[in-house]
């Protein structure tokens, strides 16, 4: 039987999983890193922890699954996206800790190129919005900050690439540098029309052209990893950035399939065809992962703190002592007692992209408990899921009939009936959780001729529930109208001008 390790790499974890060729899960192995916020707004990650902890979770699951490395016929890269690390080419070495998505420093730069008319392009060539969440501007950033950086990557000494190309740097033994086109089309820099690096964007962010990968298909035999990692060649064959690989993992590979993965943050992606649409209500466009020789499209909402408001009520607030806990706490009170909690810790994402927004707490009475704090905090993560439905549907005028759903959040079933109420739409939850990793897997098993099509993939599928709404529609709408007064009320909080 032929297997395939997907290495997944998140934003807080590196895991490597290992499936088979009927889709089922046979090794799972998972390493937290550590994260760093050296100034408010600013989220950083040292590459070189993340390779080390992808490289030893690989080798974990290979040996826990009593397999060898020539059992597998491939190995599916996907990744947390736009997270930048530049690094010297002949070292091998960052040459600063990686920017994250979630970083907000280059808050400023965005709105000096907006007010030079920059956003136009932008939206035009690559889909996106002009904001710090994508790569560009922390590109820019570390060139312009760390000494000597623009010289050398002038010179063509520097090497830019999102997770992936740095993983795939490290598995080749620097021999190879590159990303694939949903990586590339999270960058800035990448025209989603014509599928190449742009030269008028990187004149726009001020990028040397040297720093970039190449770019290939998401699912395609593009590079081997070297022996001496796992014992022998292995072909990298599927590349995908982690939305995109679950949106194929869920297999949502037909126009208006839409499907939201609930993990740090929470990503809603509907697949649109082989045509771009270009969104009116602030929500993004990118390149959907597709089989080799298919070319796909997606709309994307992107919630910066979705899961990660749990992890702050258990790293910050000391309120659980495990992630898992909130469940139990939340359910421990009918409702959220008036509290409504706006978890704008690093701004605001889709539709709304205020970089100045801040997180708030509204609502408090004597009568308050931790309880209803933890319930208002699961509920915000599905009230900023429903925003994003919402846009969506004004820019497709498509009624969203069913959601597929993914993530570590989806175990918490208090969420997602909530989410169901408050789209009255079914939500759909797979069997396998492993959804991302499963995409990756899915991809690079097509390109070494594991699976025949997506055809036999649907064979595959198998559904662990099905959420239906229990709430009236006037429930949902009170509730709804409340979640977005205290919306409106910690936007543009934090200003530059302000002492």
């Amino acid at each position: 039987m032929p297997y395939i390790l997907a290495l997944d790499e998140g934003t807080t974890s590196c895991r490597a999983v290992i499936f088979d060729e009927t889709g089922a899960v046979r090794g799972i192995a998972q390493q937290e890193f550590e994260q760093h916020y050296p100034q408010p707004g600013w989220v950083e990650h040292d590459a070189d922890d993340i390779w080390v902890a992808q490289l030893r979770v690989a080798r974990e699951v290979i040996e826990k699954t009593g397999l060898d490395s020539r059992d597998l016929a491939a190995v599916g890269i996907t990744n947390q996206r736009e997270t930048t690390v530049v690094w010297d080419r002949e070292s091998g070495r960052p040459i600063c800790p990686a920017i994250v998505w979630q970083d907000r420093r280059t808050a400023s730069i965005c709105e000096r190129l907006r007010k030079k008319g920059g956003e136009t392009i932008v939206r035009e060539r690559t889909g996106l919005v002009l904001d710090p969440y994508f790569s560009a501007t922390k590109i820019a950033w570390i060139l312009d900050n760390v000494p000597g950086a623009r010289s050398r990557a002038e010179a063509g000494r520097l090497a830019f690439g999102t997770i992936d190309s740095w993983l795939i740097w490290n598995l080749t033994n620097g021999t190879k540098h590159l990303t694939d086109v949903t990586n590339a089309s999270r960058t800035l820099l990448f025209n989603i029309q014509t599928r190449q690096w742009d030269d008028e964007l990187l004149r726009l962010f001020n990028v040397p052209r040297s720093l970039l990968p190449d770019i290939c298909e998401s699912s395609f035999l593009c590079a081997k990893v070297s022996a001496n990692l796992f014992g022998s060649e292995v072909p990298i064959a599927g590349i995908a950035g982690d939305q995109q690989a679950a949106l194929f993992g869920q297999l949502c590979v037909n126009r208006g399939e839409t499907k939201t993965t609930y993990g740090t943050g929470c990503f809603m992606l509907q697949h649109t065809g082989e045509v771009p649409v270009l969104s009116q209500n602030r929500l993004i466009t990118t390149i959907a992962a597709a089989p080799s020789g298919h070319i796909a499209y997606a709309m994307e909402g992107s919630v910066f703190i979705g899961g990660a408001v749990v992890q702050w009520l258990r790293d910050g607030l000391g309120a659980i002592k495990a992630s898992a806990d909130v469940q139990e706490l939340a359910n421990s009170v009918p409702d959220s007692g008036g509290v409504t909690f706006v978890p704008a810790f690093a701004g605001l994402g889709a539709p709304y992209w205020d970089a100045n927004a801040r997180g708030m707490i509204i609502g408090l009475t004597r009568g308050t408990t931790v309880a209803h704090i933890a319930r208002a905090a699961v509920e915000s993560i599905a009230h900023q899921v429903a925003d994003l439905v919402a846009a969506m549907h004004l820019d497709s005028n498509a009624p969203l009939t069913e959601m597929r759903v993914d993530g570590g959040a989806t175990r918490d079933d208090l969420l997602m009936q909530f989410q169901s109420d408050l789209l009255q739409v079914p939500l759909i939850r797979p069997a396998v959780t492993e959804v991302t990793s499963r995409g990756a897997a899915y991809l690079a098993g097509l390109a070494v001729g594991v699976w025949t099509g997506v055809a036999q993939l649907k064979e595959l599928e198998q559904i662990d529930r099905r959420f239906v709404p229990q709430v009236s529609s006037a429930l949902v709408a009170r509730s709804r109208e409340r979640w977005q007064r205290a919306i409106s009320r910690c936007r543009d909080w934090e200003r530059e001008d302000q002492p």
